[in-house]
This record gives structure tokens, C-alpha cells and sequence, in this order.
């Protein structure tokens, strides 16, 4: 199962129809929380989203609506009785807010502090890199190790059945079949989360190539002025960013609610976006990742 939850789409200020920040990521056997704000916890409850499925959760920075409701989720974590690891990352330099956001959550959970405060893999598969916001702040990005896709057809020439096409691909060769003969590369999905954040070299990197780019879309580009001052981006650099990097679809969200209707921001971000799918996220969403390209014949 990969899928995007979609707790929450507001920026500083949440509305009638939509919550702060919050947005989890079900990927295989884990859960991660990204930027959890005011409220997270009620809203894990309409998605549907359990305490048990988080296993890491990960701040882009510590600005309030992105990280104010992270004693009211670990609290509910601890009255769940969670019994697994837990891993919060988080800029360095926010150590003083995450050290009083944690003092305050009921104690009983095993949560592990890993600050990162510098570009790399922080995580197996998991890696930062720095954005440009008025404080230290980071994107993420989750990939897939590279694989195969095995084919059928070519399979079945070969002689290879059942459980025999597991232990080739596990041993790379099995009487004299080679795993290249009956298979072809597959390259791993990725899925970046970018949050406020001006134009950079950071986004850009993050974005490139993604499946899924889950992006802020703070200003419309009426207001670009706005958003260079505050540094965060309009709805058409979205859509630049995902263009550029070749992302396979974007999910536009972390809405100022100075607009009542958000549907000009997601056609100003497809008017930019290239090829790229754009997905204009609303409270308790589930979106899921695209399917793979089917391997040629």
C-alpha cells in the first residue's frame, strides 16, 4: 500500500474547510507523518488513520503549523500503547521547540530524536535536503531501490515457475537462466515533500524525477510579491518545479486562506506544469501513488 493521507491543507491560518498542516505518507510497512499542525489528531480520526500505523515522523521546520500538533498525535500514540520505535526528524536547529513540543506529550512511547543539519540520507531511502524559508528549513524524499520486472513470457520460454522466479531473482541466476534473460529494469517510485520554501536548488533536486511531489502552494502568481517576501511559492512556481523535474503528479496544498477558492491556484500551476498530472489536495484526500509503466512487450 502507498497512498498520501491528507490531514490537513492550510497554511498559517486553517479555515471552516480546511485544517492546518498535516499529511501521512503509508508506504509498504511504514507510516510517516509529515509536519503535523494544530489538530492532526482529530484528524487522524476522520481519515481513518490509526496511531499504530506511524513510524516516523518528519518536520520540515518549526514554524507552528507545521509542527504545533505534534504533542496531541504522540500523546494519542502513548494512550494507544504503541509499543514499536519511533523516529522524529527534524532540523537541528529547532531542537529547543521540539525538546518543549515533546516535554509536553504524555510520556510511554520509545521516541527516538534524530536531527539532521545537513543535506543527506537520514533514513535507508530516505534523504533532505535544504530549502530557503525564513528559517532552517528541509524537504524530504523518499525513493525506491532500482529493480526488475520480471516478464511473463519470457518466463515461461525459460522453464521458470512459481517459486522458482522468486529464488532467480534472489540468486540472480538459476540453471543457466540468467535474470536479465526473462526480466528488464524497473525503476524505484520516489515521492518528495516540499513546504515553504522560495525557488531553489534544494526543491529542485527533491522534485526531480518523483512519482508523487507533494507541494506547498502558498500564493497565487497575482501575489508573487507576497510570496518572495515570505519566502513560499506561487502556484505557478509549483508547477515550474514539477515540470522541470519530469514529477509524474503534483499534489498542490498549504493554502493561504486569504483565498476563498482554490481552484485558481491549481489551474495556474497546470498552465506551468508540463506533462505533469496536478491534484489539488482537500482535507482527508487519499491519493495514490500512479501506477507503474506497464514494460514494453
Amino acid at each position: 500500500m502507498r497512498e498520501l493521507v491528507v490531514l490537513g491543507t492550510a497554511s498559517q491560518v486553517p479555515t471552516r474547510t480546511r485544517n492546518h498542516n498535516g499529511y501521512l505518507l503509508r508506504w509498504d510497512g511504514e507510516g510517516l507523518l509529515f509536519d503535523p499542525g494544530e489538530g492532526t489528531q482529530r484528524q487522524m480520526i476522520h481519515a481513518g488513520v490509526s496511531a499504530n500505523q506511524i513510524t516516523r515522523i518528519c518536520l520540515t521546520h518549526v514554524h507552528g503549523d507545521h509542527c504545533y500538533g505534534l504533542p496531541g498525535v504522540l500523546s494519542r500514540m502513548a494512550l494507544d500503547g504503541v509499543k514499536h520505535p519511533v523516529h522524529l526528524h527534524y532540523p537541528a536547529s529547532g531542537e529547543d521547540v521540539v525538546r518543549a513540543l515533546v516535554s509536553v506529550a504524555s510520556p510511554g512511547i520509545d521516541l527516538r530524536l534524530q536531527p539532521h543539519a545537513d543535506a543527506g540520507e537520514i533514513a535507508p531511502g530516505l534523504e533532505v535536503r535544504p530549502l530557503r524559508h525564513r528559517i532552517e528549513t528541509y524537504g524530504y524524499r523518499l525513493t525506491e531501490p532500482d529493480g526488475r520486472t520480471m516478464l511473463p513470457e519470457r518466463l515461461a520460454a525459460a522453464g521458470i515457475t512459481g517459486a522458482d522466479a522468486g529464488r532467480l531473482q534472489r540468486e540472480g541466476v538459476l540453471r543457466g537462466v540468467r535474470l536479465g534473460d526473462v526480466s528488464i529494469p524497473r525503476v524505484g517510485q520516489g515521492f518528495a515533500f516540499i513546504m515553504d520554501t522560495a525557488p531553489c536548488e534544494g526543491a529542485e533536486g527533491l522534485a526531480a524525477g518523483v512519482d508523487l511531489l507533494v507541494t506547498e502552494s502558498t500564493f497565487s502568481d497575482d501575489d508573487a510579491e507576497l510570496a518572495a517576501q515570505y519566502a513560499h511559492l506561487t502556484a505557478g512556481q509549483a508547477g515550474d518545479l514539477a515540470a522541470n523535474g519530469g514529477a509524474g503528479t503534483l499534489v498542490l496544498t498549504h493554502f493561504s486562506s486569504r483565498y476563498g477558492d482554490v481552484d485558481i491556484l491549481a489551474q495556474q500551476a497546470r498552465a506551468r506544469s508540463g506533462g505533469t498530472a496536478v491534484v489539488l489536495a482537500n482535507d482527508l484526500d487519499r491519493i495514490s501513488l500512479p501506477k507503474r509503466q506497464r514494460p514494453p512487450s
